[in-house]
């Protein structure tokens, strides 16, 4: 065969990888809307895995029983805060014309007080309606997502009992068709499991203790509706650099505009001093622990989860990226290797060789 002739195998390989991936994406597209139900089935799964197994293996339990009682514990730690938020959410959002008012007003009371104490005029009217016309879109998102909850939720645990119940089956198939060495193959999936319990559940902890620690400030400093500003300070708590200030910081200025001098000046500065330093004690103690994440992937992952997912995409957007990223590092390390095992100098024979003396030459 000449050297640039390309095999027969090499070719049907090709084909029928180009089959596979063209088929893999027929599927992925007309199930669309299962896939935040198969990532949080996966992401599930990886935090309760060990439970699982040890429930199984070495308590002897059935598998059913055991992806029950794993479903039933999941259920209660995701469902009740999931349906009191909703419950919050749309009462408070449930007047859209009315909460648009009170969204404007709010800002507005923040722009009077700003101009009036530095003469700077930092939110123009086009600019006012455009923080309005963004808060009343992401409301509306984030109801249109909770209706589709319940079926995403359904769809999760549905995924989940199977994939518990055959749990050693169901990782034996990844690693066959995995396509990677089975030192990247340990690798990525060590390096997976430490990532979304970091996502999953790392950031989600930071920011609940945070909004536990601000909404004690709210109730203090008599902030309004403290507990619909919980969930928002939450929500705040898990976006990167602003943090809960997203939040604590327009309705201290709020509060200030509307003359409470002492409460506002109280939520800025519990917010500040007491809110940041919950943040900074978490992130240097027990998100350490589990994973170091870059901000940036936390940042774009939220944007993209928030596209795709909806409201879930807090969650599954840095996941996404964060997997993304580690493929792209894997796809490094099996190319590299093979790189390092192939020779990089042409060695003549002895015939051949140059009577020359013999250089020793480092690239």
């Amino acid at each position: 065969m000449h050297p640039d002739q390309i095999s027969n195998n090499k070719i049907r390989q090709v084909l029928m990888l180009a089959v596979i991936i063209i088929l893999s994406a027929i599927i992925l597209y007309n199930l669309s809307d299962f896939l935040p139900s198969l990532l949080g089935a996966i992401t599930l799964y990886i935090i309760s895995r060990s439970w699982n197994f040890k429930l199984v293996e070495e308590k002897g339990w059935k598998p059913w029983v055991a992806a029950l009682v794993i479903i039933l514990i999941c259920l209660v730690i995701i469902v009740i805060p999931t349906y009191f938020t909703i419950e919050v959410l749309v009462n408070k959002i449930s007047d859209a014309k009315a909460y648009t008012e009170s969204i404007t007003q709010f800002f507005e009371k923040i722009e009077t007080y700003i101009r009036a104490k530095t003469g700077f005029e930092i939110l123009s009217n086009g600019n006012l309606e455009k923080i309005t016309g963004f808060a009343t879109q992401a409301s509306t998102a984030i109801l249109n997502t909770t209706v589709n909850m319940i079926s995403v939720i359904v769809g999760m645990f549905f995924i989940l009992y199977f994939m518990l119940t055959k749990g050693r089956l169901f990782e034996r198939i990844l690693t066959s068709i995995s396509p990677l060495k089975k030192a990247n193959d340990q690798k990525i999936g060590e390096k997976f499991r430490k990532m979304v319990i970091a996502n999953a559940v790392g950031i989600p902890v930071v920011a609940l203790g945070q909004a536990i620690i601000a909404v004690i400030g709210y109730f203090i400093f008599g902030a309004p509706s403290p507990l619909l500003l919980f969930i928002l300070t939450f929500i705040g708590s898990m976006i990167p650099i602003v943090g809960a200030a997203i939040i604590y910081v327009p309705v201290g200025l709020f509060m200030l505009a509307s003359g409470d001098t002492f409460g506002g000046l109280g939520v800025l500065g519990f917010g500040f001093i007491i809110v940041g330093l919950v943040d900074n004690i978490f992130r240097f103690t027990f998100l350490k622990k589990l994973e170091n994440i870059h901000p940036l992937n936390t940042v774009f992952g939220i944007i993209l989860g928030l596209k795709i997912f909806g409201f879930l995409g807090l969650i599954f957007g840095p996941i996404l990226v964060s997997i993304t990223i580690l493929l792209m590092q894997i796809y490094g390390d099996e190319f590299s290797e093979e790189t390092e095992d192939s020779p990089n100098d042409i060695v003549l024979p002895e015939s051949e060789t140059p009577l020359q003396p013999k250089i020793d030459i480092e690239i």
